[in-house]
C-alpha cells in the first residue's frame, strides 16, 4: 500500500512534470517557427539581391555569384538560386546548373502562387519570389539547408530535456520534503492516539490549529472520542448496576432455600417460602425484560420497522392489558380536542415499542400514585400527538428531575416509596427519540405530569 505521503510527491511531481513539459515543448515550438521564419526572410533577402545584381546592374553570371557570396557573411549550406522566365519556365540564371531539376520540380505549383512561396522539402526550405521587370517577369527561386538553426534547435531540445530531468529529480526531493512537512501533524496524531486506552479516555487529541483542515479532523475525532467515553461510562454503569440488581433477588432467593433445607417444616412454611420465591423471580423476570427492551431500542435503532399506528386505539389496549396485570391500577382515559380527520390520530412508528412506551408510563403513574391511579388525557392539533399522564404523589426533587431518564437512577424518595430499578423511564426516552417525539416532565407538590408529544401523520 503506498502511503499519504508518497502518493502526494508523485502527484505534485505528476503535475508539474506536466506543466514543465508544456511549457518546454511551447519554448521549443515557438523557436522553430522563429528560426524558419528569420531563414526564409533571409532567402527572400537572397532573391532580391540576385535579381538586382544581375538585372538592374547588368552584371555577369560570376560576378554575381562573387557579390552574393560576399554580401552573406555566413554562407548558406547547399544553397542553390535559381531564375525562370514566367511565361517559357526558361532558366535564366542558376547558381548550381548541374541541380537545376531540384528546383524546376516546383514550377507546377508556381502557377497557383500569386507573389510568393515557400515550401519545405526534408531539410530543405524553399522560397519562391514573382519580380516583375518592364515588360517581362520572372520567377526567383532559392534553396538551402538552415544548418545553424538546425543545430540551435538541437542545442535547444538537448538543454531542455536536460533541464526537465534535473527539475523532476528537484521536484522529487522538494515534493517529499513538501509532503513530510505538510504530514508532520499527523504523525504527532497518531501518537497522541496511541496513548489512549479506555483506562484514560478522557484525554484528548492536541492540535495547535484549530482552523485547518487537520484541526477540524481533530476537533471531530475529539467528538467521537467523546462519544465512546460516554458509552463506556454508560456500560460501566449498565453493569454495575444490573450485577446490582440481579444480586438482590438471586441472594434472597438462595437464602431462602437454603433455610427452607435445614430440616422439615409444615406445609404452610413451605408455602410462604414458595409465594416469596414467587414475588422474587417475578421481580427478576421484569427486570429481565425491561432490560431487554432498552437493550432493543439501544442497538436496533435503524431496523426497527415503522407502520401507521392509530394512538387513540393503542392507549385504549394499553391500558387493558396493565390493567389485567395489575388489578388494583385504575387508569382514567380522557379525550379533548377530538379531530375530525383521522390522520390527526395517527402516528407512523413501530406498535409494539410505542405499546411499551404506554404502559410504562401509566404503570409509573400508577405505581407512584397514593390512589394507584393514572389520569391520562388525549389530545391532537396542529400536526402533533399530545398525551399527559398525571399522578397524585410525592413531588419528584427539582434536583433528579434532569436524571429521571437515565438508566437505574432513582432518587431517595422514590426509592423509599416504592420497588423498582430504574430502567422505565429509561426505555420511554429512548423510544420517544426514535419515532421523533419529546419527553417532558413537571413535578409540583400536587403530584407529577409527564408530557409525551409525537407527530402525527398530518406533519409528514
Amino acid at each position: 500500500m503506498i502511503n499519504i505521503r508518497t502518493r502526494l510527491t508523485y502527484q505534485f511531481v505528476f503535475l508539474v512534470t506536466l506543466i514543465l513539459l508544456f511549457f518546454s515543448t511551447g519554448v521549443y515550438f515557438f523557436s522553430k517557427l522563429y528560426l524558419e521564419k528569420r531563414f526564409y526572410k533571409r532567402l527572400q533577402d537572397r532573391a532580391i539581391t540576385t535579381t538586382t545584381l544581375l538585372f538592374d546592374l547588368q552584371q555577369t553570371d560570376s560576378t554575381v555569384l562573387r557579390l552574393i557570396d560576399a554580401a552573406d557573411k555566413v554562407p548558406l549550406l547547399n544553397e542553390n538560386i535559381s531564375i525562370y522566365n514566367d511565361k517559357t519556365k526558361e532558366v535564366l540564371f542558376s547558381t548550381n546548373p548541374a541541380n537545376s531539376q531540384f528546383h524546376e520540380q516546383f514550377l507546377p505549383q508556381l502557377h497557383s502562387a500569386s507573389q510568393s512561396l515557400y515550401l519545405r522539402q526534408n531539410e530543405y526550405q524553399i522560397v519562391a519570389i514573382h519580380l516583375t521587370r518592364g515588360s517581362g517577369s520572372s520567377w526567383v527561386i532559392v534553396s538551402g539547408i538552415d544548418q545553424a538553426g538546425n543545430e540551435a534547435l538541437s542545442d535547444l531540445k538537448k538543454i531542455l530535456m536536460v533541464m526537465i530531468v534535473a527539475a523532476i529529480l528537484l521536484l522529487g526531493i522538494s515534493g517529499w520534503l513538501f509532503a513530510d512537512r505538510a504530514l508532520a501533524p499527523m504523525s504527532g496524531i497518531i501518537q497522541q492516539v496511541n496513548t489512549i486506552f479506555p483506562a484514560n479516555v478522557g484525554n484528548r487529541v492536541q492540535h495547535p490549529n484549530q482552523s485547518d483542515e487537520i484541526g477540524l479532523l481533530v476537533a471531530t475525532f475529539n467528538q467521537l472520542l467523546d462519544r465512546i467515553e460516554q458509552a463506556l461510562n454508560t456500560q460501566k454503569m449498565f453493569i454495575a448496576n444490573v450485577s446490582h440488581e440481579l444480586k438482590n433477588p438471586l441472594t434472597k432467593i438462595s437464602s431462602q432455600i437454603d433455610v427452607a433445607l435445614i430440616q422439615k417444616r409444615n406445609p404452610e412454611v413451605y408455602e410462604r417460602t414458595l409465594q416469596s420465591l414467587q414475588e422474587d423471580a417475578r421481580s427478576l423476570t421484569q427486570l429481565t425484560n425491561t432490560l431487554l427492551e432498552l437493550a432493543n431500542t439501544s442497538i436496533r435503532t435503524q431496523a426497527i420497522p415503522f407502520e401507521p399506528v392509530r394512538m387513540d386505539e393503542l392507549l385504549w389496549e394499553a391500558k387493558t392489558q396493565l390493567q389485567e396485570w395489575h388489578g388494583d391500577y385504575a387508569v382514567q382515559l380522557l379525550f379533548t380536542d377530538f379531530p375530525d380527520d383521522e390522520e390527526d390520530l395517527i402516528t407512523p412508528g413501530n406498535r409494539p415499542s410505542l405499546q411499551v412506551l404506554l404502559m410504562n408510563l401509566m404503570d409509573n403513574a400508577c405505581k407512584f400514585s397514593s390512589t394507584k391511579t393514572a389520569k391520562v388525557t388525549f389530545q391532537s392539533s396542529a400536526g402533533k400527538i399530545t398525551i399527559t399522564f398525571f399522578n397524585e404523589g410525592t413531588q419528584i426533587p427539582a434536583a433528579d428531575l434532569p436524571h429521571i431518564f437515565q438508566p437505574f437512577f432513582r432518587g431517595n424518595a422514590t426509592a423509599q416509596s416504592s420497588k423498582g430499578h430504574g430502567v422505565g423511564l429509561a426505555v420511554v426516552q429512548q423510544i420517544t427519540q426514535i419515532h421523533g417525539g419529546k419527553m417532558a416532565v413537571h413535578s409540583a407538590a400536587g403530584g407529577t405530569t409527564f408530557t409525551l408529544t409525537l407527530p402525527s401523520s398530518r406533519a409528514f
